[in-house]
């Protein structure tokens, strides 16, 4: 995640609006009627279905949906109070060793809408030291947001908290690096030790403005410090779906995108963290279409305040056509909750009667990475991509009724907030896999034809 991006055009985001639109892959997606309550879902877009199929024409079939969602949110609102029993679901992974991931803090407290510490938390790592370290640095976001210099004795007491839990919790932090990674983690730690030093000198130089960029950095560290703890991808992906491409580990990569009619940007690119951890066939094959320029030259294809949408070719294919098989290439509804050790595979969190589960990668931040899929198929998803804009009823953090129902595989970390300039129409330029192409595994892009 490194590295400042060469395009840094912006214009104050666009205001958003409060009602939440449909969305599809070549369908409808999300809508919310309050009279009604029910709920349309992200689906794909379609030349030949601009209107939802519970379209006013279909007047009779969206009537029974509305029952059948009425009958789930009464269903929901019981299982959250009481609880639901967890059932079975079609296929699992096999871990090949224990993961224990500390995401305590993920189901706990204030919901986190930090994209890089949403995948910090998401790695499958158990190292409490760290995470000791991690924390403080965090809250200084919360303790800026009091007026003036009086926000520096708050971010003095977090730094302080910090220092001392790296003092005390480096031997058992380095304890938690891979052998292979020994000397690299070793190396942040120093770093991060030395940073923290500056940071105290910039508060007690009452240096408001510098503390932001320092406490980027210093987390930069701490998440590095992080990755080098995973030692090589901890479990196995079902067999129906080993021979697909597969992202074991992660990757990041730059989205360029040429705006157009808005002389406040010219270019942004966009960077985006993949999560191959929990999810390594959903981002390993959106790696492998970066990787086949398939998004090169393509318009943005929906950007309405709630989602900005992409992937959808020219043509009557609803996704990629994998050029061995002439076939539409689909891939699998893919969901990591916390405190499992695999993802679930091919049902919905909903479908599993799973109601409180958390997942690992939510729709908690503005940029959350998606796939977009055909409303009533849950392993469907093939080339179409959405990333979530704002808030909304159906979106609360940590209270998200998009979870558990699509695939999220990362999160734009930089230039996120312009995202919600981008209008219909607009052109990404490039993607590009800038760090963790070695990651991929199996990739077809490599095949001739």
């Amino acid at each position: 995640m490194a590295g400042l991006l060469s395009y840094r055009y912006c214009s104050s985001p666009s205001t958003l609006r409060r009602n939440i639109p449909s969305i599809s892959p070549k369908s409808s997606c999300y809508e919310i009627h309050h009279t009604a309550s029910w709920i349309r879902r992200i689906g794909f877009r379609s030349p030949s279905a601009k209107f939802s199929r519970f379209s006013v024409g279909q007047k009779e079939k969206g009537n029974s949906f509305c029952l059948r969602e009425c009958a789930f949110s009464i269903a929901l609102a019981i299982g959250l109070v009481t609880g639901v029993p967890t059932l079975g679901w079609s296929a699992y992974a096999s871990p090949v060793a224990p993961v224990l991931p500390d995401l305590s803090v993920l189901i706990s407290g204030p919901p986190i809408k930090d994209p890089g510490a949403l995948l910090r938390y998401a790695l499958p790592i158990d190292n409490k030291a760290i995470r000791e370290v991690q924390k403080p640095l965090e809250d200084i976001t919360e303790s800026l947001k009091v007026a003036g210099v009086k926000a520096l004795d708050s971010v003095e007491r977090n730094v302080r908290q910090a220092s001392r839990a790296l003092k005390q919790g480096k031997t058992l932090i380095l304890s938690g690096v891979a052998e292979s990674k020994k000397e690299h983690g070793k190396e942040l730690l120093d770093k991060l030790a030395v940073g923290l030093e500056e940071l105290q000198r910039i508060v007690e130089e009452r240096n408001r403005d510098a503390v932001a960029q320092k406490q980027k950095d210093l987390l930069e560290y701490v998440g590095g410090v992080e990755e080098d703890m995973v030692d090589g991808f901890p479990y196995e992906v079902p067999e129906e779906y080993s021979n697909m491409p597969l992202l074991k580990g992660r990757a990041t990569v730059d989205m360029k995108v040429k705006v157009k009619d808005n002389p406040s940007i010219e270019n942004c690119v966009f960077r985006i963290v993949l999560d191959g951890y929990n999810a390594p066939v959903t981002a390993g094959n959106f790696v492998d279409l970066v990787e086949r320029h398939f998004y090169d030259g393509m318009e943005i294809q929906r950007a309405d305040g709630f989602v900005v949408q992409t992937g959808d070719p020219e043509g009557p294919a609803e996704g990629f056509i994998d050029p061995s098989t002439e076939k539409t290439r689909t891939i699998p509804l893919e969901i990591m909750t916390a405190g499992d050790q695999t993802p679930v595979y091919g049902e919905t969190l909903e479908e599993l009667g799973r109601y409180k589960a958390q997942t690992k990668l939510p729709f908690n931040a503005f940029g959350t990475m998606a796939m977009a899929r055909d409303e009533f198929e849950d392993n469907s998803a093939s080339s179409q991509i959405f990333w979530l804009l704002k808030e909304s009823e159906l979106t609360p953090s940590n209270a998200n009724i998009l979870d558990g129902r699509y695939s999220v595989f990362g999160y734009v970390v930089q230039n996120e907030d312009y995202l919600a300039d981008l209008k219909v129409g607009d052109v990404i330029e490039s993607m590009q896999v800038v760090s963790g192409l070695d990651n991929l595994v199996n990739p077809s892009y490599k095949i001739a034809g």
